[in-house]
């Protein structure tokens, strides 16, 4: 079923699905940056949704603010503004009935986003998925260059035109310059997943890496054949069963 969420006078959109159980786990998927909740088959978010709800899973899947169908402009859009909605997302996720465990997925930004609400919200969270989470986002911003558009790191424009025709906001820039990503994300203390692949070529596995490094409770897969939307081979295939597993063990 389509949902609505307020947060600060703007509408955010999702779906939400559920077994015919009066007790249920839900997982709450995080999109990443420029993508949306997952609207077409082929999408990542799409297909791990479906997988998790074959298996009696519960779903809770929102375009973040400036994406998709949610309010916004992608231009005001920052990390931290996305945290605010994941924010809204979790309280709303908390009030469902019948939910028992809440689970957090997130992809690529989405998995930043995770990890740091997780790190926020740590005794509400029972497992934590992290794909290709793109913590390099700060390392990025620090040296001017982000998805491939490049900028004076010490005097950042107040817009940067981007792909797609999209334009990202210099506060979004002056703002992962700063973000205490793996600070909060090891707060969190409960069972983590990290799935990386070591073909992508948009961030850099070593965000994953260091996430393993300050989690104490966390299993890291690199997959060899695997990209950054695991897209190659049978790298999205592999992602669904890791998660799949990790939410059901």
């Amino acid at each position: 079923m389509d949902v609505e969420i307020k947060r600060d006078g703007l509408t955010l959109r999702g779906t939400f699905k559920k077994p015919t159980a009066d007790k249920f786990n839900l997982v709450v998927l995080m999109h990443g940056f420029t993508s949306d909740r997952g609207m077409n088959p082929d999408q990542l978010l799409y297909q791990l949704a479906k997988n998790f709800e074959e298996k009696g899973l519960a779903t809770l899947r929102f375009d973040f603010n400036g994406h998709g169908q949610s309010d916004g402009k992608f231009e005001d859009m920052t990390v931290l503004n996305e945290i605010d909605d994941a924010k809204a997302i979790l309280d709303y996720a908390r009030q469902i009935d019948g939910v028992e465990k809440i689970y957090l997925l997130g992809h690529s930004q989405g998995g930043v986003v995770a990890s740091m609400i997780a790190g926020y919200y740590p005794e509400k969270i029972a497992k934590l998925a992290l794909l290709a989470p793109a913590a390099t986002l700060k390392d990025d911003a620090l040296k001017g260059d982000t998805q491939g558009f490049t900028y004076d790191p010490h005097d950042i424009p107040d817009k940067l035109p981007i792909k797609k025709d999209l334009t990202l906001g210099g506060f979004y820039l002056r703002t992962a310059q700063t973000l205490p990503i793996y600070e909060i994300a090891q707060q969190y203390q409960g069972p983590v997943c990290l799935i990386h692949g070591q073909k992508d070529t948009v961030v850099n596995k070593i965000a994953s890496t260091r996430y393993d490094d300050v989690y104490t409770n966390d299993t890291l897969h690199l997959l060899d054949d695997a990209d950054h939307g695991f897209e190659i081979g049978n790298s999205r295939q592999e992602a669904l069963d890791i998660t799949t597993d990790f939410f059901l063990a």
